[in-house]
C-alpha cells in the first residue's frame, strides 16, 4: 500500500519558537511540495531555492514580507528547481543592472509580488509566470525572458525602467494578458530571436523608444492592445536580413511576423508601425493616430498588411513603402496626414483596396522610382496637390476609384511612369487627369466632372490611349492634346466645357474616333498650328452654346486634319479655317447651322428650312431639335444647373420618376395608370419656362415616352386663322409639326380673351383638344402665361380642365440669381465684374419692382448688354486702354 506524503508547512520569523530565522534555512529544511510561510518583516539574504516549494506571507497582508539582496552582485531570489511559487512578497535588489529574481533552471511563478532595484530574468530552458506583479526601478530591462521555456505575464505592471520594459528572446513561447508597460527609456516590449509572443489587452505607454520592437525571426500577435506616446515607432518590426543571393527568412506559423488586431497606437514619436529587414506585420481593425512619423512604414524586404484599419493625423505619410517592401491595405481609412496619404518608392509593391485617403498635406497617393501600385475601389480627395501621382518609372493600376476636390490634378502621370486606369471618377479640382508621361498610359471608362481647367490633358510628345471616357463641366477645355502628342481616342464624350471641347496643340497628331463634343462655350474642336490627325464618325454639337460667336471647328494655319463621316450641328458657324490651313473633309455633314461652310456629303442629307413651318399669312411655329445623344442623367443635370427654380426642379424630378414607372409597367405588359403629361407653366416672363419645356421634351424622349423630344413653340398667331375654314388646318399643321415632341403655347389665354366676337380662338382650342385625344401618346402640350390669366383659361373649357391638371409655378428670380446670370454672361463674353460692380448690381436688382411683367432672366441679359455698351463708351475716351480696361465692368457702367 502506497502512502502519499502530506506537504509540510515551514514557518519563518525573526523570533519565536518553532520558526526558522531565515528563509534560506526554511528552504533547506523543506521538501518538494512544502509550503514556507513567512512572518512580516525584512529579510536580508541571498535566497537560493532548489526545490519545488511555495513562499508566502504567514497570515499577513501581501507585501508585508520584504526580501533584500544581501550581495550587490547576487539576486535576492535565485531559482534552480521547477514549480517554485512566490506569492505576495517584495523582492528588492541592490544593483538595478542585475537580476533581482533569476530562474535559469526549472520554473518560477511570481504571484502578486513587488519587484524593484533589478529585473526579473529567466534563462536556459526555464519557465516564468508572473501574475499581478509590479516591477520598477530596474535597468536594461524590467522583465527578461531569454529562454526556450514558456513565459506568462498576467495583469503585471512594469514601469520606471532605465531600458526596455519587457524583453522576450531565444525561443520562448510567451503570453501576456493585461500587461502594462510605462515610463521606460527604451522600447516597451522587445521580442527577438525565434521567440513567439501573444499579447492580449496590453497597454504600452510613454516608452523612450519603440512601443513594440520585433526583431530577427520572432513572431508576435497583439490583440486589443494600446500603444501611446512613444519616443520612436509605435511598432517596429526588424526582420533578419538575408545574405546576398539568399531569399529572406520568414517566421514559421502565421502569415506575418507580427499580427496586430483591434489595437490602438496613439501619439507615437516616430512611425506608428515600422517594418524592415524581412519582417512581416498584419494589422486587423487597428487604429494609429498622431504618430510623429509615418503611420505604417515598410522597408527593405518587409511586408505589411492592413485590414479594416484607421490611420489618422500622422506628421509623416499615413503609409510608406520603400526598398523591396510589400504593403497591402484593404478597408482602411487614411486621414489628416501632413505629408502623403500613401507613398510608394524604390522597388516596393503596394496594393490599396476599398480604402479612403483624405485631407492630406501633399498628394494623397504618390508612386515614384520603380514602385508598382494598385488602387481598387478607393475614395481619394481633399488635398492641395494631386489626388494620385505616378512619376519616374512607377507603374500604376487603377480600377473603380473616385477622386475629388484636389488642388492640382485628380490623377497625374508624368516622367516615364505607366498607368492602366479603368472606371476612374474625378470630381472637381484644377485638372481632372494630366497624362504627361512618355510611358504607356491607358484610360478606359473614366469620368471627369467640374474640373477648373482641362478635363483630361495629354502632354507634349505623349501617346496615351483613351476609350469611352466622359468629360463634363470643365472650366477651360474638355480634352487637351499637347504639342507633338499622338494619343488614340475612341468613344469619348465632352460636354458643357466653358471653353473649347477638344484642343490640339501645335504639331499634335491624334487618332480620334466616335467622339461627341456637345455644348461648348467656344469651339467644339480647336486645331492648333501644324497639327494633323484623323477624326472619324465624330459629332460636334452646340459650339458657342451660351451665345458667343465661335465656329464649331477652328483650323489654324499650317494644320491639316482629316475628318471622315463627322457631323457638325446646332451652331452659328460650322468651320473657320485660317490662311494656310489644309483640312480634309470626307463625307461630313452640317445640320441646323446658321452659316454653313463645311463641304458635305450628299445634298439630301442637309436640313432644308431649319425646322420652320410657314403658312400663307407669314405666321410660324418655331421648332428646336432635341440632341440625339443626350442621356437622362445629362438632362437632369442640365435642369439642376439652371438658376433658381427649385420648386420647378423638384416637380419635374417627381414627374420623371412617375414617367419611368409608367414606362416599366408598359414594358412588362401591365396596363398604364391614367396619366396626363400635359402641363401648365405660370409665371412672369424670363423665368425659364421655354428652357424647362425644351428640357422636359428631351427628358420624356430619354425615358422613352416621346419619339423625338423636340420643342415646337407657338402662340395665338400660329394657331388662329384670319377667316372661316383657316384655323382648323393651321392648328393641325402646328400640332403635326410637334408630333413626337412638345407643343409649347405661350400666352395661351389669348385664345379665349376675345370670346363673344368673331374670333376663331375657340375653334383653335376645339381642334387642339380633338388632336390631343386622337394622338394622346404622340404629343405633350404645355400652355404658359401669367398665373391668374392661366387659371381663367383652364377653367374656361371642361376639356382643358380635364387635360391640364398639373401647374408648375415659375417664381421670380432673386437678386443673387440675377447677378449670377449677369456674371455668367460676362464670363462667356470675356468680361469681368469688379467686386464693387457686383455689389452695385445686387443693389440695383434689389431695388427693381417685382410686379407683373418683370423680365427676370431677360432683364438680366438686357442689363448686361447695357453694361457692355456703356463700358464701350467709357473706354473709348481712354487714350491707351489696356486689356484689363477692355474686360472690366465697373459700377459706373450701370445705367
Amino acid at each position: 500500500m502506497t502512502t502519499t506524503a502530506v506537504p509540510a508547512v515551514h514557518r519563518v520569523a525573526p523570533k519565536g519558537r518553532g520558526a526558522h530565522r531565515t528563509i534560506t534555512a526554511a528552504v533547506r529544511a523543506a521538501c518538494d511540495g512544502d509550503q514556507i510561510r513567512i512572518a512580516p518583516g525584512e529579510y536580508v539574504e541571498v535566497l537560493v531555492v532548489d526545490r519545488a516549494v511555495s513562499l508566502v506571507p504567514d497570515d499577513a497582508p501581501d507585501h508585508s514580507v520584504r526580501v533584500l539582496a544581501a550581495d550587490p552582485g547576487r539576486p535576492a531570489l535565485e531559482v534552480t528547481a521547477p514549480g517554485v511559487h512566490v506569492g505576495g512578497v517584495v523582492l528588492t535588489g541592490q544593483d538595478p543592472w542585475r537580476p533581482v529574481a533569476l530562474v535559469s533552471v526549472g520554473g518560477l511563478e511570481l504571484d502578486g509580488c513587488e519587484i524593484s532595484g533589478g529585473r526579473v530574468e529567466a534563462g536556459g530552458d526555464a519557465s516564468l509566470t508572473m501574475r499581478g506583479c509590479h516591477v520598477s526601478g530596474a535597468a536594461l530591462a524590467g522583465v527578461h525572458a531569454n529562454t526556450t521555456g514558456p513565459a506568462l505575464l498576467v495583469d503585471t505592471v512594469v514601469e520606471d525602467v532605465d531600458g526596455t520594459g519587457v524583453v522576450l528572446g531565444s525561443a520562448t513561447a510567451a503570453e501576456a494578458t493585461g500587461l502594462t508597460v510605462r515610463r521606460v527609456t527604451g522600447s516597451g516590449v522587445r521580442v527577438r530571436g525565434r521567440a513567439g509572443a501573444v499579447l492580449r489587452d496590453c497597454r504600452i505607454s510613454a516608452p523612450g523608444r519603440s512601443g513594440l520592437l520585433v526583431e530577427d525571426e520572432a513572431t508576435v500577435t497583439a490583440l486589443d492592445c494600446r500603444v501611446e506616446e512613444t519616443g520612436a515607432e509605435g511598432v517596429r518590426v526588424l526582420g533578419s536580413s538575408p545574405r546576398p543571393g539568399e531569399a529572406p527568412t520568414r517566421p514559421a506559423g502565421a502569415e506575418g511576423g507580427v499580427v496586430l488586431a483591434d489595437c490602438l497606437l496613439l501619439r507615437t514619436g516616430a512611425d506608428g508601425v515600422s517594418v524592415s529587414g524581412s519582417g512581416d506585420v498584419l494589422l486587423l481593425n487597428c487604429r494609429l493616430r498622431d504618430s510623429s512619423g509615418a503611420g505604417v512604414s515598410a522597408e527593405d524586404d518587409g511586408r505589411a498588411v492592413l485590414v479594416d484599419c484607421q490611420v489618422d493625423r500622422p506628421h509623416g505619410s499615413c503609409l510608406v513603402a520603400r526598398g523591396s517592401a510589400r504593403l497591402s491595405a484593404e478597408g482602411t481609412s487614411m486621414h489628416g496626414s501632413r505629408a502623403n496619404g500613401l507613398l510608394a518608392g524604390d522597388r516596393s509593391r503596394v496594393r490599396l483596396a476599398s480604402s479612403d485617403v483624405t485631407d492630406c498635406g501633399f498628394s494623397a497617393v504618390h508612386a515614384c522610382d520603380d514602385a508598382r501600385l494598385s488602387l481598387t475601389s478607393c475614395r481619394i480627395g481633399v488635398t492641395p496637390e494631386h489626388g494620385v501621382r505616378a512619376t519616374d518609372r512607377a507603374e500604376l493600376t487603377v480600377e473603380g476609384v473616385r477622386i475629388s476636390d484636389c488642388g492640382l490634378a485628380g490623377l497625374r502621370i508624368d516622367a516615364a511612369a505607366g498607368a492602366r486606369v479603368r472606371g476612374l471618377s474625378v470630381v472637381r479640382g484644377r485638372t481632372g487627369v494630366s497624362a504627361e508621361s512618355t510611358g504607356t498610359v491607358v484610360l478606359e471608362e473614366c469620368d471627369v466632372t467640374d474640373a477648373e481647367r482641362a478635363g483630361i490633358s495629354c502632354g507634349t510628345g505623349t501617346s496615351a490611349v483613351l476609350r469611352d471616357c466622359r468629360i463634363s463641366g470643365t472650366g477651360t477645355a474638355g480634352l487637351v492634346i499637347g504639342e507633338r502628342a499622338t494619343p488614340s481616342i475612341d468613344g469619348c464624350t465632352v460636354r458643357d466645357a466653358a471653353g473649347s471641347g477638344l484642343v490640339l496643340g501645335p504639331a499634335a497628331e491624334p487618332r480620334v474616333r466616335s467622339v461627341t463634343v456637345a455644348r461648348t462655350g467656344k469651339n467644339s474642336l480647336f486645331v492648333g498650328e501644324k497639327a494633323r490627325g484623323t477624326f472619324e464618325e465624330c459629332v460636334f454639337a452646340g459650339a458657342g452654346s451660351d451665345g458667343a460667336a465661335f465656329p464649331a471647328l477652328h483650323v489654324s494655319a499650317g494644320s491639316a486634319p482629316v475628318l471622315r463621316g463627322c457631323v457638325v450641328r446646332d451652331t452659328e458657324e460650322d468651320v473657320a479655317a485660317e490662311k494656310g490651313a489644309r483640312p480634309v473633309f470626307d463625307d461630313c455633314l452640317s445640320r441646323n447651322v446658321t452659316n454653313p461652310a463645311l463641304p458635305t456629303g450628299p445634298k439630301e442629307a442637309l436640313p432644308s428650312a431649319a425646322g420652320r413651318d410657314t403658312d400663307a399669312a407669314g405666321t410660324s411655329a418655331r421648332e428646336t431639335e432635341a440632341p440625339a445623344e443626350d442621356t437622362l442623367e445629362d438632362l437632369l443635370a442640365q435642369l439642376d444647373g439652371l438658376a433658381g427654380l427649385e420648386r420647378v426642379k423638384n416637380d419635374v424630378s417627381s414627374l420623371v420618376k412617375l414617367m419611368q414607372t409608367v414606362r416599366r409597367r408598359e414594358e412588362m405588359g401591365l396596363a398604364a395608370p391614367p396619366l396626363s403629361r400635359h402641363l401648365v407653366f405660370t409665371g412672369n416672363p424670363g423665368t425659364g419656362k421655354t428652357t424647362v419645356a425644351r428640357l422636359y421634351g428631351r427628358i420624356l424622349a430619354a425615358v422613352g415616352l416621346l419619339e423625338r423630344g423636340h420643342l415646337v413653340e407657338a402662340d395665338r398667331s400660329a394657331l388662329v386663322g384670319e377667316y372661316v375654314g383657316h384655323t382648323g388646318p393651321k392648328t393641325t399643321r402646328v400640332f403635326e409639326q410637334a408630333r413626337g415632341g412638345v407643343l409649347f403655347i405661350d400666352e395661351a389665354y389669348s385664345l379665349t380673351q376675345y370670346a363673344g366676337t368673331n374670333d376663331f380662338g375657340q375653334e383653335a382650342i376645339a381642334t387642339l383638344l380633338k388632336l390631343m385625344e386622337d394622338h394622346r401618346d404622340d404629343v405633350v402640350v404645355i400652355v404658359a402665361g401669367y398665373p391668374k390669366e392661366m387659371e381663367v383659361f383652364v377653367r374656361s373649357n371642361p376639356g382643358l380642365a380635364s387635360r391640364f391638371t398639373r401647374t408648375l409655378l415659375f417664381e421670380d428670380y432673386g437678386a443673387a440669381e440675377l447677378v449670377s446670370i449677369v456674371e455668367h454672361q460676362a464670363a462667356q463674353h470675356q468680361y469681368e465684374l469688379t467686386p464693387a460692380a457686383r455689389e452695385a448690381l445686387t443693389a440695383h436688382f434689389d431695388a427693381l419692382p417685382r410686379g407683373r411683367g418683370f423680365g427676370n432672366g431677360r432683364a438680366a441679359r438686357q442689363l448686361f448688354q447695357t453694361l457692355t455698351e456703356r463700358q464701350a463708351y467709357r473706354v473709348a475716351e481712354l487714350p491707351d486702354a489696356s486689356e484689363s480696361d477692355l474686360m472690366t465692368l465697373t459700377p459706373g457702367d450701370l445705367p
